[in-house]
């Protein structure tokens, strides 16, 4: 028993040293007004590969963040519905400074681990490093009735789908360049994630500004 305290201390000690140099980011309030209008965000919806070098800026980072997840109403529902409303996507936001939870509740970026794992959400496919921004979407089955059967895993997949037309739509809107991706480093992202046999990984977004 002593061995085991001692092992979950120890990787709670690498956990908290990954992320010590990175402080949380309260987000500026997102943009809900301008922008393009909705049916001609859908008209523009394009996936892009390539993008300008230079790093987004907070505002449009912001509001993308709100309209892929956010909170939209006073009793803490979101953009994106959900199965039965167990609000299962978690929002990870990949930079070259390190990797951020979005806390939607906050509005905020949350530290997860410093330094630049853009590779991994690249997997072998190296436009994707050239985005200043990588959004990874994960489903926590732990949240669903059931996690371990099918039926959890497909809800997980339409609930994670959902969450990415929405960061495609907002994308086109804000002028931003994206391509909805499933190919990453899986155990790669895993580790730096730490998540556990009850997330479904699935789906990123590379994300910036287009390439003139």
């Amino acid at each position: 028993m002593k061995y085991l305290v001692f092992i979950i201390g120890v990787f709670l000690t690498i956990g908290c040293m990954q992320a010590q140099d990175l402080t949380a980011i309260k987000l500026v309030p997102p943009a809900k007004t301008g922008g393009e209008g909705l049916l001609k965000a859908f008209n523009d919806r394009k996936s892009e590969r390539e993008f300008a070098p230079g790093n987004l800026k907070w505002q449009d980072l912001s509001t993308l963040l709100w309209a892929a997840n956010g909170m939209n109403r006073a009793d803490g529902k979101r953009t994106a519905p959900s199965a039965m409303n167990v609000q299962d996507v978690d929002v990870y936001v990949v930079m070259e400074e390190g990797v951020y939870f979005y806390d939607a509740g906050a509005h905020a970026l949350q530290p997860v681990a410093s330094g630049d794992y853009r590779d991994a959400v690249a997997g072998g496919q190296d436009f994707v490093k050239a985005a200043p921004v990588c959004l990874v979407l994960v489903s926590d089955l732990s949240r669903l009735s059931n996690p371990v059967n099918d039926g959890a895993k497909l809800m997980g997949a339409v609930d994670v789908g959902i969450v990415c037309q929405n960061i495609n739509i907002a994308c086109a809107g804000l002028g931003l360049a994206t391509v909805p991706r499933a190919s990453m480093d899986q155990e790669a992202l895993k580790t730096v994630l730490k998540l556990t046999d009850h997330h479904l990984l699935l789906m990123n977004n590379p994300v910036g500004y287009p390439k003139k």
